[in-house]
């Protein structure tokens, strides 16, 4: 059900996600240039929200990977702002404003890639737009996000009982998914990993309890390294480390193994990406890439060859997404 590390301790700050799910996303890997304009009232070809959809141009360009073709749950922008949407059970939204332009969820990834440089900017764009709840594939967009920036800067944002709650600071640099945030860090607070050693009993299963737990272990224990290789290696190790293996039960919901990994060096504007079922990891170098206003909108998909490497140039077919 999803895992966030993000490493900001050293001059290269990297952040890398898991995406744990019952199925398949159907991702891409998207090139979203500058000067898009986007509805947030549209889901895909679908009008959800038509009395007062929030409606942008993009400032920045990005790369986000699509979910179901509907909208965006992971990326990085041009200016070093990273985005990921993570599941939560918990997500309860507060009572509709008339007022308030309407972003349904499965965009709100989007709209901070598109709009935001930064973390502080990031939240301040919080208060522009009201979410709104829809559905795919049978389930609904019950997320909560993480943000960070090339700073270091760091953002957890979720709504539990119709109220936003943001945790914000360099220090949130984990985020699994149920229970509620404070409730991960009161459980991670009981333990003590204060003496590590290759004997302690670290919690090992899939549940998001133990994943949170692990993850901090481990990057706690990340050395202080000098190259992109040696940070990207180090997330994408701790990753691997919180990914649910195929076959392996998450409660009675049934399975969710990881479908894909994803490391973005904000610092050097490298985004990495790993399905769990190919031996290859891949990169999309955004300094390579066309944002340019009026550029198209091009795609990759991750299932359609063993990719290894830059593909920075490869992202050359049309976007499907329809947002």
């Amino acid at each position: 059900m999803c895992t966030r590390v993000f490493s900001n301790a050293g001059a290269i700050k990297v952040v890398g996600r898991s995406m744990d799910w019952p199925e398949s996303t159907r991702p891409s890997i998207v090139v979203n240039p500058r000067g898009l304009t986007r509805n947030g009232g549209m889901l895909g070809p679908m009008a959800v929200e038509q009395n007062n959809p929030l409606i942008w141009t993009s400032t920045y360009g990005n790369v986000a990977v699509s979910i179901y073709e509907l909208g965006s749950v992971d990326g990085m922008n041009e200016k070093g702002l990273a985005v990921h949407g993570l599941f939560l059970t918990a997500t309860s939204l507060p009572d509709r404003v008339d007022d308030l332009p309407v972003l349904h969820m499965g965009l709100w990834t989007q709209y901070l890639l598109d709009c935001a440089a930064t973390v502080a900017e990031a939240l301040e764009l919080m208060d522009g737009f009201q979410l709104m709840m829809v559905s795919a594939e049978g389930r609904d967009s019950s997320i909560h996000l993480a943000i960070e920036d090339a700073s270091g800067d760091s953002a957890v944002i979720e709504f539990v009982n119709g109220e936003r709650k943001i945790y914000h600071g360099a220090g949130y640099q984990l985020m699994t998914n149920d229970p509620a945030y404070s409730e991960q860090l009161a459980l991670l607070a009981q333990q003590d990993f204060s003496h590590p050693s290759s004997d302690m009993p670290l919690p090992g299963n899939v549940n998001p309890r133990d994943r949170f737990q692990r993850a901090s272990y481990y990057l706690s224990l990340l050395p202080d390294v000098q190259t992109t290789q040696e940070a990207v290696a180090g997330v994408i190790a701790i990753m691997r480390n919180c990914s649910v293996p195929f076959g392996a039960p998450y409660k009675d919901f049934g399975i969710y193994n990881t479908e894909y990994r994803t490391a973005a060096d904000l610092t050097n504007q490298l985004y990495f990406f790993e399905l769990a079922t190919s031996p290859n990891v891949f990169w999309v170098d955004l300094t390579k890439l066309d944002f340019s206003e009026g550029s198209t909108m091009t795609a990759i998909d991750p299932y359609a060859g063993f990719y290894s490497g830059d593909v920075s140039a490869q992202i050359t077919e049309p976007a499907a997404v329809m947002y």
